[in-house]
């Protein structure tokens, strides 16, 4: 079995695929807010 060296683990790939995650996530949030202020301003 091989052996495991805690903190030799390239992480790179792992760190871009999170930053993409985080992006997304938060302009989809901002989009879904705007959208729905939009709604509101309608509505009265």
């Amino acid at each position: 079995m091989a052996e495991h060296k805690h903190g030799e683990m390239d992480t790179s790939v792992q760190e871009k695929t999170f930053d993409g995650f985080m992006s997304m996530t938060t302009k989809a949030t901002v989009a879904i807010i705007v959208f729905l202020i939009f709604l509101a301003l309608i509505a009265i």
